[in-house]
């Protein structure tokens, strides 16, 4: 599949540039968001100083060995924050009389060993600070912002001091937090306004689907019983390798080009009518998000500035802080089950 834009898409691009909201600053190195109070950069200096090394050390080797590993942390940060705030409600299991998140449609793909990776980084911080310490909303946050740079992606900062809710949210409420794969740009932003997010902050956190893959249920109606207008014929027939008749259990990959490196190849995907998802190649052929797209595309610098500055902004949805929630030692345990403050 060629790997290049052409000269027509070139010229899209240029005329994006026309568009206020490609025009619209972005995020510059070393410039975040307001921190939410209870918040700070250096919360864990005294109680926990290695605890980011740890984190990092941790996953470089895990991902060297599995790459898919990145991924599955990244979506599940998208997944615990964008439901109830980032209090790592997502990660809690079922009991006798009450379902879990992950058993939500939204989170049934949730990568295993995604989940088994919290469990090791709750048990080597614990072993190096004593328990209750890290919380594991903290965790998630760590895991999901070193996942994007051990792959190639931007080096950024988080702040720090998260507490872990103790309350699942109900199935229907995590279902509504997330629009289907076939939604259009309409109903991506009314559900990242819901919790603080702008039209910039959905064009830039959507790049994560630079890396990852997805079923074929979640797409096949772009390919039968006949291709989607949308969709370049080429892509369309390569697709078809993979999801050869509609409601297969396959996977592909959403990012054809570089599936593995966390770069900039989703918006070029998107102007080569190459994005998988129709929630994803609707972000350029709306006039309300194009020109990011646009940008994006021809500029990976600004993506990773940009991108930076909205996954700290959606890092602090809704956090609790100070003496709220609590901080488990069971990530997947509420501490009535499991101890700690």
């Amino acid at each position: 599949m060629a790997r290049k834009m052409s000269s027509t898409l070139q010229v899209l691009v240029v005329s994006c540039c026309s568009l206020l909201l490609l025009c619209a600053p972005a995020a510059s190195a070393g410039d975040y968001p307001p921190t939410a109070k209870g918040l700070s950069y250096g919360f864990y200096q005294r109680s926990c100083p290695k605890a980011e090394t740890i984190v990092r050390s941790f996953l470089k080797k895990a991902i060297r060995n599995d790459v898919g590993l990145a991924p599955g942390l990244i979506r599940l940060h998208f997944h615990d924050c964008f439901v109830q705030g980032c209090d790592a409600s997502v990660l809690l299991t079922r009991t006798a009389t009450e379902a879990s998140e992950l058993d939500a449609p939204p989170n049934e793909t949730i990568r295993p060993s995604a989940l088994m990776a919290v469990a090791q980084l709750r048990a080597l911080l614990d072993d190096a600070c004593g328990g209750a310490v890290v919380s594991c909303a903290d965790i998630l946050t760590l895991a999901a912002r070193d996942s994007v740079r051990l792959v190639g992606g931007p080096e950024y900062r988080v702040p720090l001091g998260r507490r872990d809710g103790a309350t699942i949210a109900a199935r229907e409420r995590v279902v509504a937090a997330f629009p289907p794969p076939s939604s259009n740009v309409t109903a991506l932003l009314a559900a990242v306004a819901k919790i603080g997010l702008d039209a910039a902050d959905l064009v830039a956190l959507s790049g994560a689907h630079t890396l990852g893959v997805s079923r074929c249920i979640s797409f096949d109606d772009r390919l039968f019983p006949q291709v989607d207008a949308t969709m370049d014929a080429r892509f369309a027939a390569h697709l078809r390798l993979s999801c050869p008749a509609k409601n297969t259990t396959n996977t592909t990959d959403i990012d054809v080009r570089t599936p593995n490196a966390f770069d900039n190849k989703y918006y070029v995907d998107l102007l080569s009518r190459q994005g998988l998802l129709t929630s994803d190649q609707v972000l350029f052929s709306d006039g309300r998000t194009r020109g990011l797209v646009g940008r994006f595309a021809v500029d990976q610098p600004e993506f990773f500035r940009r991108f930076a500055f909205s996954m700290v902004k959606m890092s602090q949805i809704q956090v609790m802080t100070g003496v709220q929630g609590e901080i488990r030692t069971n990530c997947s345990v509420r501490n009535a089950a499991g101890g700690g403050t």
